[in-house]
Formats: structure tokens, C-alpha cells, sequence
């Protein structure tokens, strides 16, 4: 018949227990433990030195081990704590303090202005430390924008209706025409956009692709001397005024941009396309023009330059319907001199008057 059960706690792994044959197992201290750790860390100094002299009591009364953990922390306790006195009578504490917390503010303030360039948001300025020509960023460091910066982000947007992979000429196409848009609005005073800036955007790669990331962030950035200010001029920043004006007048900046590298000899078609363009461009500027109520100063100004817009018209009118690329040419010139000078009124209007370096042309 097996023993039946019974209140004998005496067996293998019962509490207090030992293997037959060898005296019991003594036990360390918890607060020498604690101690030595306080003495060692540094941290609350004469913590360390009480959980040592409430350790040696319980070690003997016990018979626990850990006198040598109490004492190695009294001891690393009492230097601390004498350390800390010196300290602070001499104020290296506060010094110390002042230089850690100064460290730490520095360090909180780095991690938090350095973002991956798909969580820039719209108007931030942004340092790239020189990865503009890299393929792809990870990171990027906002700047404030009246600080030198490398770029300023100009919205974004996701691509949709796309499931598997499109290959990255496929989104850097989407991207450069969303991009120049978005570009366009986000700067309406395209005067004040320096000539070395240019149209930039981030794209994602295929690895992060597979992770569900879509997003396209598109910037005004250069790879030359950073620049110091924002170019942000849209509705946020303009006045009514100024904002008509500008997009009434940049049709035709945008146009000229076009004209083809082939001159009419080789492609007459396509110039006189664009000529074509330039005429509606003109004429549709003065119509805007005329149908705004202009406030105050800019009304002289402005409607001098409706007049002008009219000459033009009709020698960009000639070159439009020129017969053939000899007549093409000889309207030629005298079109590109009867585009007027906008200054005058974006003075009035307390735009950018004077175009960016390396630009040349007035509209």
C-alpha cells in the first residue's frame, strides 16, 4: 500500500528544506543586495548607506549571508554621500547639473527637429546634409526657415489606384507633374523663388513600398548655397490682390518656359504651336486683369500694364499666324521686346520687383 499523505513538510523542495546529508542553505540578505546596488549606481547616496545598517542587524540575528554586500555599500555610500557634500558646497553639483541638463535639452531638441522626409509637413524647412544627390534620404533635419537650408517642403500628396509595384520611373513621372503644380501654388511670387532652386521631391522606394508607404513629398530644394527664408507665397500669405495678379500673370512666365529647343526652321509646327499659346496666354491675362477691382495703388499701375498686355497681343498675334519660318522669324524678335515689364505694378502691390538672378525674361 503507498504512504498516504500527510502533514510532514519535511520532503525534497519543501520550504526550509535540504537534501539529506547537507546542512540548509543560508539565504543573502535582501537589504545588503539593495545596498551594494544604491552604493554603486550613485544615484540616492545615503539610501545605500541605510540599507546597509539595516542589513548588518537582520545578518546576524538571521544568519543570512551578505555581510560583505552590506558593508561594500555602506562604504560606496558614505564616499557618495561625502562626494555630494563636497559638491555642494562648492557648487560643482549645480555646475554639473547645469551642463547635463543643458546635454539633455540639446540631444531632445536634435531628435525632435530630425524626421523622415515623409513626415515633413507643409511650409517646414529642412537641412539634408548633402543627400539631395542621393538616390533616397532616410532622414532629414528641420530647420527653422530664417535659418540656411537646403529645402522647403511644398505639400504632397498619395499615390492611389495603384496596387503592385509601378517601377520608380513610373511614380517619379507622376511625381514631377503633381510636384510642378503643387510647386506653382505653394509660390505664387515665383520672383522671389531663387534661380538655383529647383523642383524636388521624395519618393517612396520599393522596400517601403511593400510596407504600405505611398506618400510623395514635393519641395522647393537646391544642391548649392542653402538659402535663408521661405518662399512661401500662396492665399496664407497674400493678399487678394496680390494673389490675382499673380495667377493672372504667371500663365505667361510659365509659357515662355516652354518655347521649343527647335527653332521654326526645323520644327515650324511646334513653334508656332507655342506662339499659338503665348497669344492666349496674353490675351487672357488682360481680360483677368481688367474684370478685378483693384484697391488703392496698384489700379495705375495695373491697368497700364493691361495696355501694354493689348500691344503685345497683337504682334504675338502676326508671329501665331505666321505663313511659313521666314515669316516666323521676322516676327519674331519684335513679339519677345513687346512683352511689358511687370515691375511697376508688382511694386505697387509690394511683390518681389526684381527678377531672380539668371532669369530673363519680364512677365
Amino acid at each position: 500500500m503507498p504512504y498516504a499523505p500527510g502533514p510532514y513538510s519535511g520532503g525534497p523542495g519543501a520550504p526550509g528544506a535540504a537534501p539529506y546529508g547537507l546542512p540548509p542553505r543560508r539565504t543573502t540578505n535582501g537589504f545588503a543586495v539593495a545596498s551594494l546596488i544604491a552604493g554603486i549606481v550613485c544615484c540616492l547616496p545615503p539610501l545605500g548607506l541605510i540599507l546597509g545598517l539595516v542589513a548588518l542587524p537582520q545578518i546576524r540575528k538571521r544568519d543570512q549571508a551578505g555581510k560583505g554586500l552590506a558593508v561594500s555599500g555602506i562604504v560606496l555610500s558614505a564616499v557618495s554621500s561625502l562626494l555630494l557634500v563636497i559638491g555642494l558646497a562648492t557648487g560643482g553639483v549645480g555646475s554639473a547639473w547645469s551642463s547635463f541638463k543643458e546635454g539633455f535639452e540639446e540631444g531632445m531638441d536634435e531628435a525632435s527637429r530630425s524626421k523622415s522626409p515623409f513626415s515633413l509637413r507643409t511650409g517646414q524647412c529642412f537641412g539634408d546634409d548633402g543627400k539631395l544627390e542621393e538616390e533616397y534620404a532616410d532622414e532629414v533635419t528641420i530647420v527653422d526657415c530664417e535659418r540656411p537650408h537646403d529645402g522647403e517642403v511644398t505639400g504632397g500628396f498619395k499615390l492611389t489606384g495603384i496596387d503592385k509595384w509601378p517601377g520608380e520611373d513610373a511614380i517619379e513621372k507622376i511625381a514631377e507633374q503633381r510636384c510642378e503644380t503643387i510647386n506653382a501654388d505653394y509660390a505664387l511670387d515665383t520672383w522671389a523663388v531663387p534661380q538655383h532652386f529647383g523642383l524636388y521631391f521624395y519618393l517612396p522606394s520599393r522596400e517601403s513600398w511593400r510596407l504600405g508607404d505611398r506618400t510623395v513629398t514635393c519641395a522647393y530644394a537646391t544642391e548649392k548655397k542653402p538659402f535663408s527664408g521661405s518662399v512661401r507665397s500662396d492665399a496664407t500669405t497674400l493678399t487678394l490682390d496680390q494673389e490675382h495678379f499673380l495667377r493672372t500673370v504667371n500663365p505667361i512666365e510659365t509659357v515662355t518656359q516652354r518655347e521649343p529647343e527647335d527653332d521654326p526652321d526645323e520644327d515650324f509646327a511646334g513653334n508656332k504651336a507655342w506662339s499659338g499659346e503665348m497669344l492666349a496666354a496674353i490675351d487672357e491675362a488682360r481680360a483677368d486683369l481688367g474684370d478685378h477691382s483693384w484697391s488703392g495703388l496698384p489700379k495705375a499701375p495695373v491697368e497700364k500694364l493691361r495696355t501694354e498686355l493689348g500691344a503685345a497681343s497683337k504682334l504675338w498675334r502676326e508671329l501665331a499666324t505666321a505663313a511659313d519660318a521666314d515669316a516666323y522669324w521676322e516676327a519674331y524678335d519684335t513679339a519677345w521686346e513687346a512683352l511689358p515689364d511687370t515691375a511697376a505694378a508688382r511694386t505697387a502691390l509690394g511683390l518681389t520687383d526684381t527678377l531672380p538672378e539668371g532669369e530673363g525674361t519680364s512677365a
